[in-house]
C-alpha cells in the first residue's frame, strides 16, 4: 500500500492522487462493465492497427470484462466522482494492464496509477519490475520511458486467448522499484 492510501473494506481503499480530481481505490463489481469498456476502447486504439487481425478478434468487450472480473483483486482504479478513469493490473512482479479512458489522457491519472502500481509491487516484495508493450505503441513506450522504466527487449510472450494462446512479440520494459516515498 503506498504512503498516501488508507485501506478499509473492499471498494474502500482510497489514494488521494491530486490527479484531475481523481481519486485511486480498489474497483467495485459492479464497475466491471464500466472498466471493461475502457479497456476495450483503449485497446482498440492501441492495438488494433498495429497487432494481428486474429488477436483483435478476440479481444472482444466481453473478453475484457470477463479478464477483468477474474483479476479484480490485483486491480486500482482511478475514479472521478462520475466513475472510473482508468485503471492498472499488477500480477506477480509485472504492470500487467495499464489503461485510461481517452478523456482523461494526458491528465495524469496514467502516472498516478503506474506510482501505484510500483508501489503495490514493491509492498510485495519485488524489486525489479517488468511489463510488455506492442512492439509499434510508440505512445505508450514514450509514457514508460518517461516513468522511469526502461526497454530492455523484444520477447515473444504467449497471450491467452479462448482458443489456448497466442505468440506475440513484445517490447519487455524494466524498473528497479525504490522504496515509495511519504506524500509530504
Amino acid at each position: 500500500m503506498t504512503a498516501n492510501s488508507a485501506t478499509g473494506r473492499r471498494g474502500a481503499s482510497v489514494s488521494n492522487s491530486g490527479t484531475a480530481g481523481s481519486v485511486l481505490r480498489e474497483p467495485l463489481a459492479s464497475e466491471v462493465a464500466q472498466l471493461a469498456r475502457i479497456w476495450y476502447d483503449g485497446w482498440q486504439d492501441a492495438h488494433a492497427r498495429i497487432l494481428p487481425a486474429a488477436l483483435a478478434r478476440v479481444r472482444t468487450l466481453d473478453s475484457f470484462a470477463q479478464r477483468l472480473a477474474a483479476a479484480l483483486p490485483r486491480v486500482r482504479v482511478a475514479a472521478l466522482p462520475e466513475g472510473p478513469v482508468g485503471f492498472c493490473l499488477v500480477e506477480g512482479d509485472e504492470l500487467n494492464q495499464l489503461f485510461v479512458s481517452a478523456a482523461a489522457r494526458g491528465s495524469g491519472v496514467a502516472a498516478a496509477l503506474v506510482r501505484d502500481a510500483e508501489a503495490r509491487l514493491w509492498t510485495s516484495g519485488v524489486r525489479l519490475a517488468w511489463l510488455s508493450c506492442a512492439i509499434g505503441n510508440e505512445r505508450a513506450a514514450r509514457f514508460y520511458e518517461k516513468s522511469g522504466w526502461l526497454r530492455s527487449a523484444a520477447v515473444t510472450e504467449q497471450l491467452a486467448v479462448p482458443t489456448g494462446s497466442f505468440a506475440l512479440e513484445v517490447w519487455r520494459y524494466e524498473k528497479r522499484l525504490q522504496a515509495p516515498q511519504p506524500a509530504a
